[in-house]
C-alpha cells in the first residue's frame, strides 16, 4: 500500500458477499523449553513444531499465507488451497525462529506488533516468562522480507473497557505509527486477549482498516472480527486435521463477509 494512501484497498473496502470465512492459524511464540511451567500461557511452540505443523499443511497442498493476501486472493476468486498465518505480539524470536521457517516453505504471515512497546518485553502477561518484543529496525527487516506487518494495538490492553479517547489512540495512533515505521498503513489489527464488542468492531473499521483478527467473535463475526484457530505445542497432524474439520462444520452454520 503506498504511504500516502488513507484508506484501505479497494479490494478490502468492496462490497463483501456472505461466505465461509477462511481458515486462519494464530501464532505467537517460537522459542526452545521443555517445561511446561514455561509457557504457563500456552503461547509458545518449539520451532521443530512448528517447523512439523508447516510440513503438514504442505502435505495437504495447503500454503500458509498472510491474511492480507489471503483475503485478497479469495476476492480474485483464487483462495483455494490458502491457510491464514498470524503472529501476535511481536516477539523476537518472530525474526530468529518463525522467519526462516516460513521462508524455507515459501509462506508468509501476518506479524501484528505494538508500535508502543518496541524493543521491551510482554509485561501484561504477570506470570510470565519475559519475552523481548522487536525493535523498530527488526519490523522494517521482516516488512522488507515480504511479510505483512499489521497493528495489534499501541500497549496490549483490553479495548472493550478502554475509554473512547484511549480507543482511538490504540486503533489510529497505532496505524500511523506504523505507518512512520514501515512507509506503508497497516491494513490489519488484531485485538488484544481477543476481547472485542461491537463498540470496538465498529471504531476498528471507522479506523480505516481493511480487516480485523479476532479469535472466537461470535455473532459478531466478519471482515473486522475473523475467527482464528489457536495453534499449541500440543497440535501435532491429527490434532491440525480435528481443528481443521471443526473450522470446516463452524463455517456449515456461520458465514461471514469476505471480500469481492
Amino acid at each position: 500500500m503506498p504511504a500516502d494512501t488513507d484508506t484501505a484497498p479497494a479490494a478490502v473496502t468492496a462490497a463483501a458477499r456472505r461466505t465461509p470465512s477462511p481458515w486462519v492459524l494464530m501464532y505467537h511464540s517460537v522459542a526452545e523449553f521443555t517445561d511446561p511451567a514455561e509457557d504457563p500461557y500456552g503461547i509458545t511452540v518449539t520451532p521443530g513444531t512448528l517447523e512439523a505443523q508447516l510440513r503438514w499443511l504442505r502435505s495437504r497442498r495447503l500454503r500458509g499465507v498472510s491474511v492480507g493476501e489471503l483475503l485478497r486472493a479469495r476476492a480474485a476468486g483464487r483462495g483455494h488451497g490458502l491457510v491464514g498465518l498470524t503472529f501476535d505480539d511481536g516477539y523476537t524470536d518472530y525474526l530468529t525462529r518463525a522467519l526462516p521457517l516460513l521462508r524455507r516453505h515459501d509462506f508468509t504471515s501476518t506479524l501484528f506488533v505494538l508500535p508502543g512497546r518496541l524493543g521491551v518485553d510482554n509485561v501484561w502477561d504477570p506470570l510470565g516468562p519475559r519475552k523481548s518484543l522487536l525493535t523498530a529496525e527488526q519490523i522494517r527487516e521482516i516488512a522488507a522480507a515480504g511479510q505483512e506487518i499489521g497493528s495489534h494495538g499501541l500497549l496490549h490492553q483490553d479495548l472493550t473497557v478502554a475509554p473512547d479517547d484511549v480507543l482511538q489512540q490504540e486503533l489510529r495512533g497505532s496505524r500511523e505509527l506504523l505507518r512512520e515505521l514501515t512507509g506503508t498503513l497497516p491494513e490489519g489489527f488484531c485485538y488484544p486477549y481477543g476481547h472485542l464488542d461491537a463498540r470496538v468492531v465498529d471504531a476498528t473499521r471507522a479506523a480505516g482498516y481493511g480487516y480485523a483478527c479476532a479469535i472466537s467473535p461470535g455473532r459478531l463475526a466478519g471482515l473486522h472480527a475473523l475467527p482464528r484457530t489457536h495453534v499449541s505445542q500440543a497440535d501435532g497432524a491429527a490434532r491440525l486435521r480435528i481443528k481443521e474439520l471443526r473450522h470446516g462444520a463452524r463455517e456449515l452454520r456461520r458465514r461471514v463477509p469476505v471480500l469481492r
